[in-house]
């Protein structure tokens, strides 16, 4: 799996095409680096498993400077209870851990990632000019970025949702990484990292931007975020980027060997159904629609290889067990993947 925030085909655009030099190989080291990762974390998934534990849930915290080194976890700055440290990235994400977890148990009643208290690990100042941050399959790591095109990625809420959320997928049986299961696996971090952001600020489905990653990039580059769960195909444009991809229906639904069959652009599929769903549900959005595609994801039924179909069926099916079959919740989910051209048999 390679399951990093800034996905592949942003990462060659740069690599081949920036004026920079330095950019560029900034971006072709970040890619070697993420490739690396992809054999950890498929490893990390098959052998996934949680023991309950006793007692309140309570986040457990640790955070590292790796020091600009790529040796995992680093140097210990801060822990659970401590002050902050006055490094900016390390305390920005000793709080969204903290948020994170706040929000899936909450919401979900769920303890920490796996369900059973996991301690949530993050290492911060990661390699040189690191262009990405990803969960591991065990912990958090974060890049610094490389100052042009990417200047912060400890800086939005949603990515840390996003990527500890692979984490919660990994640990409720793991979608399949690649075509349609893998598109699913990163629609369901969207989603997720978006619901930790609007429970966060408080903001109901039509006061939320629907954007991941909005912050990460330098003044001057021409786009809001990665992507945008609300108008895929529009988070961005720049000549360093290229093009925002990602199709808003099947009709246009891509057709790729690259990024294991383009989870990273497809995504924008089932992300824009959560958000036609969410939307016309109305209210705080982590409440219905996102009950309706937790209970699908961690019911134990999910499997790893499911289509957008089985995935639109299930999510139907779970809106009339906790909604009503005739209610107006299990109407929207259906009309939203119609929109978006998946069919509910």
């Amino acid at each position: 799996m390679r399951c990093a925030i800034v996905p592949p085909h942003v990462l060659d655009h740069i690599a081949e095409n920036h004026r920079d030099e330095r950019l560029r190989e900034s971006a072709q080291r970040t890619l070697v680096i993420d490739s690396g990762q992809r054999d950890a974390r498929a490893a990390a998934q098959l052998i996934a498993s949680a023991e309950p534990t006793t007692g309140p849930a309570v986040a457990k915290r640790t955070i590292h400077d790796a020091g600009h080194r790529d040796q995992l976890p680093g140097r210990t700055v801060r822990s659970e209870g401590a002050p902050a440290t006055g490094d900016r990235s390390a305390d920005e994400i000793y709080d969204w851990l903290g948020v994170t977890f706040d929000f899936y148990r909450s919401a979900y009643g769920r303890d920490s990632i796996d369900g059973a208290g996991l301690p949530l690990v993050a290492s911060v100042h990661y390699a040189v000019d690191y262009d990405n941050a990803f969960w591991d399959g065990s912990q958090m790591v974060y890049g610094d970025g490389d100052r042009q095109v990417f200047t912060t990625f400890t800086g939005p809420l949603d990515v840390t949702g996003h990527e500890l959320t692979h984490g919660v997928t990994q640990y409720s049986g793991g979608l399949d990484y690649t075509g349609q299961s893998g598109a699913l696996n990163e629609s369901l971090s969207d989603v997720f990292g978006s619901l930790v952001k609007q429970y966060h600020l408080g903001q109901t489905a039509d006061q939320a931007d629907w954007l991941i990653g909005q912050g990460m990039f330098a003044a001057g580059v021409h786009g809001v975020a990665l992507r945008s769960m609300k108008a895929p195909g529009t988070a961005y444009d720049d000549p360093n980027l290229g093009k925002d991809p990602q199709p808003t229906d099947m009709a246009h639904f891509v057709q790729t060997t690259r990024d294991n069959g383009g989870v990273h652009i497809n995504s924008g599929i089932p992300n824009r159904a959560f958000y036609l769903a969410a939307a016309a549900i109305g209210g705080h959005a982590w409440e219905k629609a996102g009950r309706i595609w937790y209970e699908t994801l961690t019911g134990g039924h999910l499997p790893k290889d499911a289509d957008f179909a089985t995935f639109a069926r299930m999510t139907a099916d779970c809106a009339g067990r906790l909604f009503g079959v005739k209610g107006a919740e299990s109407d929207a989910v259906r009309r939203a993947w119609t929109t978006v051209g998946v069919e509910i048999a």
